[in-house]
């Protein structure tokens, strides 16, 4: 009865031969492979033992990680693309600017050449305007040259400053512009609109939209004020 109560891995240990390499293989292997039921025993009392909502627990960690990680990506995504729109914003800024200063100091890099030269071009006129219209008639041949070539000078020393920009400005008979002309006297003159130009004592500048030296003028006084609309025009005028 004793023999009959031995457990089955105690018979099989007497039966073994120690002496039977074939036999201590096949013992080892029959050890193992019930190590290996036991263990799979083990989980699966361990799974069955758990709560049925752990895993959807787990699963849910698991999605609200991944939607984290996702909302991380598009944030930066989001920030990435918000940097490089101010980035090319700030290049087509840059570049307008660069188009903005090249074009200025190409037309207004020659401002104080060309505001030496107002001196000669006044002493020119000044030159043509000291001969009276008298005396003009009464001259020989040799001053009528003279006069021709100081006023062909003149010309030409205007034609190569409009060439490069620098306009004489016109405003007789203009609506008075504070911006481009410079008020010295005033004239009693009520045929004329008020505040117009009437007589101008020193000629005007302007190189592309700026004054180089505004025009010294005498302005009406004491005529019908102008409309909106012709002073507007006048305004245009004087600043073509």
């Amino acid at each position: 009865m004793a023999e009959n109560n031995k457990a089955p891995d105690e018979k099989a240990r007497t039966d073994i031969n120690p002496n039977d390499r074939e036999s201590l293989r096949r013992a080892a292997d029959e050890i193992l492979k019930q190590g290996r039921n036991a263990e799979r025993e083990t989980q699966k009392s361990a799974w069955s033992e758990a709560e049925p909502g752990d895993s959807d627990d787990g699963l849910e960690v698991a999605e609200a990680s991944i939607a984290d990680e996702i909302a991380t990506i598009q944030a930066e995504n989001s920030d990435m693309k918000d940097r490089l729109l101010r980035l090319a914003a700030d290049m087509e800024n840059l570049r307008r600017r660069t188009e903005r200063e090249v074009k200025d100091a190409r037309t207004f890099a020659i401002t104080g050449f060309a505001r030496d030269m107002l001196t000669v071009t006044d002493n020119l006129r000044r030159a043509i305007d000291a001969v009276t219209a008298e005396q003009r008639a009464a001259a020989d041949e040799t001053l009528k040259n003279l006069l021709e070539g100081v006023e062909l000078t003149e010309r030409s020393m205007h034609s190569a400053m409009e060439k490069h920009g620098v306009r004489k400005l016109e405003p007789e008979n203009q609506k008075f512009d504070p911006n481009f002309h410079q008020a010295m006297f005033e004239v009693p003159n009520p045929a004329v609109p008020n505040n117009t130009v009437v007589d101008v004592v020193q000629a005007g500048y302007q190189i592309g939209d700026r004054v180089l030296r505004p025009a010294m003028v005498g302005v009406a006084k004491g005529g019908p004020k102008q409309t909106v609309e012709s002073s507007a025009s006048s305004s245009d005028d004087s600043i073509e």
